[in-house]
C-alpha cells in the first residue's frame, strides 16, 4: 500500500488478511509510512505481520533515520530503500567521486554498498540494461572502509532530528 490515504487503513488490512488465506500473495507490505501511521497499523490485529515499509532513503534523503529506521529495526520490519542514488542526482558528487576511485567502482556502487552496509535493509536501485544490473550487482561486493564511511558521512550528515517523510 503506497501512502496513507482515503481508504481505512483496517479495511485494506483485512484485505490483505484475505488475499493471504486466499493464497494470493504470500506477504504484503506498505510504502511511505512513517513512525505514527506505522503504530496505527501496528496496533491492528495482524498489522505487526507487515513485510516491509519502501521509503525514499539514500545518502541524501536520510531523514528516516531518527525516528522511522530505529522504531522498524526495534520492531523487526525491514526498510525497502527507493531512489537509493537519488534518480542520479548525487551521481556527481565529489566525494562519492573520490570514494568510488580508490575502489575502482563508479559512484552509484559507492552509493549502494552504504545501504547495503546495513542490517535490515532491501535496496531497489533502478536498472535498464543488462550492464546497469551488472554495474548494481557489484555493490555487493565493495566494502567501504571506516574511512570511506567517515568522509561520505561528513559529505552526507545524518538528520538532526526527526522529519516528516520525503518524496521524490
Amino acid at each position: 500500500m503506497h501512502w496513507p490515504g482515503h481508504y481505512k487503513l483496517k479495511d485494506t488490512l483485512a484485505g490483505f488478511q484475505t488475499l493471504m488465506h486466499e493464497g494470493l500473495i504470500k506477504a504484503w507490505g506498505m510504502s511511505n509510512f512513517d513512525v505514527a501511521d506505522m503504530e496505527e497499523l501496528a496496533a491492528l490485529a495482524g498489522g505487526n505481520a507487515v513485510a516491509t515499509n519502501q521509503v525514499l532513503y539514500n545518502l541524501a534523503r536520510r531523514g528516516i533515520e531518527a525516528d522511522l529506521l530505529p522504531w522498524c529495526r526495534t520492531r523487526h520490519v525491514p526498510i525497502m530503500a527507493y531512489s537509493p542514488v537519488e534518480q542520479g542526482r548525487i551521481l556527481t558528487d565529489h566525494t562519492l567521486a573520490r570514494v568510488a576511485a580508490r575502489h575502482d567502482a563508479t559512484a552509484a556502487q559507492v552509493a549502494l554498498a552504504w545501504l547495503l552496509e546495513q542490517e535490515d535493509l532491501i535496496v531497489i536501485p533502478k536498472a535498464t540494461s543488462l550492464a546497469h544490473v551488472r554495474e548494481n550487482r557489484a555493490a555487493v561486493d565493495l566494502t567501504l572502509t571506516q574511512d570511506d564511511l567517515a568522509e561520505l558521512e561528513s559529505a552526507f550528515p545524518p538528520p538532526r532530528g526527526a522529519s516528516p517523510l520525503e518524496m521524490l
